[in-house]
């Protein structure tokens, strides 16, 4: 009698105890952070065997990793990423060659000094003898010319390089929006497996709180072998999902690593709010923003402008040009500035080349062909943009309306679980159905958490897109 009493009492409390461990567990997933519940110790009649055994060895001793935020892992990553130093390589020579081009309207100058020792050798006419002198010279100069007329070339040439310019700046911008976009994938896929953690973990819990009590059941007969099985199938089924988690977060941790310059895995730090926040424009005006603005759009309109440019400079070959030089030199046969003989030179040409094989109708040819090309590359990108922000907004939305879903799931499994536990405490269900509730709880969980940074990535590729917060 003793021993019925005492394995009713445990039958009555036990799930009392599941019931507000589940609600304390859960109920975190309702917050704005992500979940960072610790395993709670068992407070049943006594530990799982399971319990008392040590810790597998990949949990021992885990080495401290560098955890940063979300912010931090951008900086870093945009001076690791090579694709970002080649964009910055890119409109550092597209500025020098800009650069180049201001200076063909500055006439060229410069400057020459020679110097020669030579021997010579003669006869001397009266005696006939060898004598043996010297014919030294030393020579300077400047020299300056200027190009009077170049058929327009170098106006064609300079609007060119402008448009180069603004294709590369268009671009670097464009490459810092991916690399960011990049770093914050990994940085929410972190986040994303640290979340299934915490529920793999509750779900732990609850599946040994389940085990305890099968156990006391079977022990006073009111509950069979087969209820504890299952409860010990429930709970290896959690570990598995535990060591899932726990390796996808391992390798989006590497992955981040690599993203911001490090060699080993780097932690994500939980955003202090992760709640949707709406967009300052509406559909329709955001999409016409990016469709006229976008880094990609701005730099094929910057390509298509430097094309245009690179017809006018062929076709200045069709015209003469006109070459003004002047120059000063300086001749003495002793090295010495005193005495010396001097001359001057001012040149005026015109040069215009009758036929050069085609070479300028090939030139103009391929600028134009490149004219066209630019034309189709730049209407095909305005509709990739608009494409993909429609595409990044209806996945917003849909995560949005998913973040709504998952919470009243998450609410309705909750209520339901405490329905199963009381039945299931009563004797009017199986473990089975308990075991389902939990299960319905679970996934409803794991959806609450992958909504929530599924509308964080959206929204990035959005801002992606954008070239900027948005």
């Amino acid at each position: 009698m003793p021993l019925l009493t005492l394995g009713l009492v445990g039958m009555v409390t036990a799930p009392v105890s599941n019931t507000a461990r589940a609600e304390q567990l859960t109920a975190r997933l309702q917050a704005d952070a992500p979940i960072q519940t610790a395993q709670e110790p068992a407070t049943s009649a006594g530990p799982a065997p399971e319990a008392q055994a040590p810790a597998p060895s990949h949990q021992e001793a885990k080495p401290q990793v560098m955890r940063l935020t979300l912010e931090e892992a951008i900086a870093r990553a945009l001076k690791a990423n090579p694709q970002v130093a080649q964009a910055k390589g890119s409109v550092t020579n597209a500025e020098a060659a800009e650069l180049s081009a201001v200076g063909a309207y500055i006439p060229s100058l410069s400057a020459s000094a020679s110097g020669s020792l030579a021997s010579s050798e003669r006869i001397e006419p009266v005696t006939g003898a060898v004598v043996t002198g010297s014919n030294d010279t030393y020579s300077a100069g400047l020299a300056a010319s200027w190009n009077v007329f170049t058929g327009g070339q170098r106006s064609a040439t300079r609007k060119q390089t402008r448009a180069q310019s603004g294709a590369a700046q268009a671009q670097l911008t464009a490459q810092r929006a991916t690399a960011v976009l990049s770093v914050e994938r990994a940085f929410y896929e972190v986040l994303r497996a640290t979340g299934l953690e915490e529920v793999a973990n509750a779900r732990i819990e609850r599946a040994r709180q389940n085990e305890d009590a099968a156990e006391r059941r079977l022990a006073v007969g009111s509950a069979t072998r087969s209820d504890l099985l299952r409860a010990q199938l429930d709970r290896t089924t959690a570990r598995e999902a535990l060591r899932t988690a726990e390796t996808q977060r391992t390798s989006a941790a590497l992955a981040l690593g690599r993203l911001v310059g490090e060699d080993g895995p780097v932690e994500a730090s939980p955003d202090a709010n992760i709640t949707p926040k709406p967009l300052t424009l509406t559909d329709a005006a955001l999409i016409s923003e990016l469709e006229a603005n976008a880094p990609d759009v701005l730099a094929a309109a910057s390509t298509l402008g430097a094309s245009q440019a690179g017809v006018s400079v062929a076709k200045a070959t069709y015209l003469p040009s006109v070459r003004l030089s002047a120059g000063y030199d300086w001749f003495n046969q002793d090295p010495s500035f005193n005495g010396g003989r001097t001359s001057w030179s001012v040149r005026l040409g015109v040069s215009y080349p009758i036929f050069d094989g085609f070479l300028r109708e090939e030139r103009v040819q391929r600028a134009r062909t490149q004219e066209v090309v630019s034309q189709a590359q730049l209407a095909d990108t305005r509709r990739a943009v608009r494409s993909g922000a429609g595409q990044a907004l209806a996945q917003l939305r849909l995560a949005e309306d998913r973040i709504t879903f998952s919470v009243q799931s998450v609410e309705v499994a909750r209520e339901d679980l405490k329905v199963q536990q009381e039945r299931y405490r009563l004797g009017a269900t199986t473990i089975l159905e308990l075991l389902t509730s939990q299960e319905s709880l679970v996934q409803a969980e794991i959806n609450l958490v992958s909504s929530r940074f599924d509308y964080r990535i959206a929204r990035a590729e959005l801002e992606a897109l954008a070239g900027r917060p948005l």
